[in-house]
């Protein structure tokens, strides 16, 4: 909402705009009245709506045109004000000051008008059937008062309604000619009913309406009153309720009625709660609250903002299969202004017998937001309505910034629960191969990937002594004479060679030596496609000589040709080896340590799941 009102009285010189100021100011009409009233400034506190207002006076005889341009300019609500008892300042309003406002005024910014009929104690009669045609012509026109300064009659009110005109102003919210609400509005009160809609039945029940309630105006609806509001669907509208509870079109026909009986004060509300601006578009300050993030820190979801994911993934997975369907998906992201997650997603996240994106997978790909671009993730949050159904001040508040690295790397200890490896290699290496067998997908299931839904990413959790992480991996594109410091920066280095082609391993030495040799990053070498026949690589030293002389695990073999899914202990290694950049090399030798860290992953995964199955059931 504004942080102050500006009102600009304007009209025909002796039509009382100064009386009225004076009158509002010393509640009491004035014995002698200037030219010109000087700005008054009514503070914060004594204004119904708690904002600020400058209330400007205009006199022809103290003012030049250009001085009154700049004020129309200013000006945020403008009320040409015209005598009932003078037909002449009547007729002035249509053929003069209404065209000046317009010419002096940009066209996409329109400044709400006000009609203002003083000195009704002079006539026994209304103005109303003269004006009401004018204000059927033009819609800028909010509304029309009259009253009279010398017994301050709807003095206090006509400044009300100016600021009303404001800050719930009915133009973007109303079309008069049509008797309906505009299409922004619908759009923008559909949105906030299906966020509402914490079960996704397409109903508002009593519980979704208190909360709804108590969100926008920090009250509930009494029993009675909940039922009123119903009655008053039902007897207007066939299909407003249902199963006792609101439906969309008896949702949008509330607010349609509120309009109508001139409170839309009441919409106003609601949709600023939700994140509106006055053009009824997502703000800004909403989508993108402030969020620090020093250099050398990640950035990853918190327990809350994964509670309220899994309760939108829980609303969405409507056969409880554990996998969103596409049906399903585009549902979730019905409230967005576009579809966030294109083909390339179920490339990235572990997906299902049908390719439809899991319950893990969809965790997965929010942590890859939150961590590559977490702007972007508030963004998805506040179209989701985090802040309001969490209860949170701002979506910032579901985020952790993790702490330096370096102050990681000096504890010996960390707390951050995704960790990036950059995977590099030779064009035909099997980086690509590499990823996807992460998710689960062997060599037969890769080649029906195409080639426009390929993923430079691919991110799933890993098991590390029974603690659950993400190994996020990245594919670093092979022309390494332009690597970025993105490509460098990440908590190992994945260096993929082909064992039956002779001349991979060479591009591998000479990414380590350029970029990663003096680097505390630690490094794994992968032998790929290790089911064909092995063939010396054309290289000053072997693999595991040159793993040996820079203090790196010896080679690890790999494939993913098999018949079910690709082994995962490489996946678990690297995760452990980010995890604990200091461990020595004698200990990655070790069984033991592998075996440790291991262990807890199968006996974890195997728990996740069926915990999840569990939660599942009762519903």
């Amino acid at each position: 909402m504004r942080k102050d009102v500006r009102i600009l009285l304007v009209g025909e010189p002796k039509v009382g705009k100064t009386s009225l100021i004076m009158s509002l100011v010393s509640e009491e009409f004035p014995d002698v009245v200037p030219y010109r009233a000087e700005e008054i400034t009514i503070p914060a506190d004594v204004t119904p709506e708690r904002v600020p207002t400058h209330i400007v006076d205009y006199s022809e005889a103290e003012q030049t045109d250009e001085q009154l341009f700049q004020e129309i300019s200013k000006a945020n609500v403008i009320c040409i004000v015209y005598s009932v008892n003078n037909k002449k300042s009547i007729e002035k309003v249509t053929s003069h000051w209404i065209p000046l406002i317009t010419e002096n005024t940009d066209k996409d910014s329109r400044v709400p008008l006000i009609l203002v009929g003083n000195k009704s104690d002079l006539v026994e009669h209304s103005s109303m059937e003269t004006i009401l045609p004018i204000m059927n012509q033009y819609s800028e026109i909010e509304t029309c008062v009259e009253c009279s300064a010398k017994n301050l009659k709807n003095i206090s009110e006509l400044f009300y309604y100016a600021q009303k005109a404001v800050l719930h102003p009915t133009g973007p919210l109303y079309c008069p000619e049509k008797k309906d609400m505009k299409l922004l509005c619908v759009k923008a009160l559909t949105r906030i009913f299906k966020v509402s809609d914490l079960d996704n039945d397409g109903i508002l029940n009593d519980n979704e309406l208190n909360f709804f309630q108590r969100t926008c105006f920090n009250t509930p609806l009494e029993p009675q009153a909940l039922e009123d509001v119903k009655n008053v669907v039902r007897k207007n509208l066939s299909d407003g309720v249902c199963d006792n509870g609101l439906t969309l079109k008896g949702f949008l026909f509330l607010h349609t009625l509120f309009i109508q009986r001139g409170r839309h004060e009441t919409t106003w509300t609601v949709l600023r709660r939700f994140g509106y601006d006055d053009d009824l578009e997502l703000n800004q300050d909403y989508l993108f609250p402030p969020l620090k993030v020093p250099p050398d820190c990640t950035t990853e979801l918190n327990h809350n903002a994964y509670l309220f994911l899994q309760s939108v993934f829980d609303k969405h997975d409507k056969d409880r299969d554990c996998a969103l369907s596409p049906e399903e998906l585009k549902d979730l992201f019905d409230v967005f202004p576009y579809m966030p997650w294109g083909p390339d997603v179920n490339n990235t996240v572990c997906t299902n017998d049908h390719g439809w994106i899991t319950y893990q997978g969809y965790l997965s790909q929010w942590t890859l937001t939150t961590y590559l671009d977490v702007q972007r993730c508030l963004e998805y949050l506040g179209y989701l309505g985090y802040s309001i159904i969490a209860e949170q001040e701002s979506q910032a508040s579901g985020i952790t910034v993790t702490r330096d690295k370096k102050i990681d790397l000096q504890k010996k200890q960390t707390q951050r629960s995704v960790f990036r490896c950059n995977v590099f290699g030779d064009i035909g290496s099997g980086k690509s191969s590499f990823l996807q067998a992460f998710l689960g997908r062997n060599l037969m299931r890769q080649k029906m990937i195409r080639e426009e839904h390929r993923s430079y990413y691919a991110i799933s959790t890993a098991y590390v002594y029974g603690q659950e992480k993400y190994l996020l991996l990245h594919e670093v594109f092979p022309d390494f004479d332009y690597l970025s410091d993105a490509d460098m920066a990440c908590d190992i280095v994945c260096l993929v060679y082909d064992v039956s082609n002779p001349y991979s391993f060479e591009y591998c030495t000479k990414v380590f030596k350029q970029y990663f040799m003096d680097s505390k990053t630690p490094c794994m070498m992968i032998a790929t496609k290790s089911d064909l026949p092995e063939i010396k690589q054309m290289y000053g030293c072997s693999p595991l000589e040159f793993c040996r002389r820079h203090k790196m695990p010896p080679p690890q073999s790999f494939t993913c040709n098999t018949a079910v899914a690709p082994c995962r202990d490489i996946y678990t290694k690297l995760t452990t080896m980010a995890m604990y950049p200091h461990v020595s090399q004698a200990d990655l030798k070790s069984s033991t340590f592998w075996l440790r860290a291991s262990v807890g992953a199968t006996v974890f995964a195997v728990l996740g799941f069926t915990m999840y199955r569990v939660l599942l059931k009762p519903r």
